[in-house]
């Protein structure tokens, strides 16, 4: 059964950093590809990024590209957010999931697999 466990939210000011971090366990996730989402309270739940187990390719969505990247360290079967200058329409719950592909992947519906998520708060 394929788990996925999100950390590092919390409250941050705005300008302010946070890395979140999901880690994956349950199959090998070599063919498999890792997304980030979030949902605002009011708003429908948006594409953040994405990255791939085999070759690393990832994609940022443009409203967030200069300030956030996606990594992933494949001995751990973790993926990362790492969220700079954070402004408070960043504010969120944040959610990880994963679907067997090879490419990334922005449709959340294409997902088989989903966290729990990790709130994050940016004061003003």
């Amino acid at each position: 059964q394929v788990q996925l466990i999100e950390s590092g939210g919390g409250l941050v000011q705005a300008g302010g950093s946070l890395r979140l971090s999901c880690a994956a366990s349950g199959r090998t996730f070599s063919s498999w590809s890792m997304g980030w989402f979030r949902q605002a309270p009011g708003k429908e739940r948006e594409f953040v990024g994405g990255i791939t187990w085999s070759g690393g390719r990832s994609y940022i969505a443009d409203s967030v590209k200069d300030r956030f990247t996606i990594s992933r360290d494949n001995a751990k079967n973790t993926i990362y957010l790492q969220m700079n200058s954070l402004k408070p329409e960043d504010t969120a719950v944040y959610y990880c999931a994963a679907v067997h592909s090879f490419r990334v992947v922005i449709i959340q519906s294409d997902y088989n697999y989903w966290g729990q998520g990790t709130q994050v708060t940016v004061s003003s």
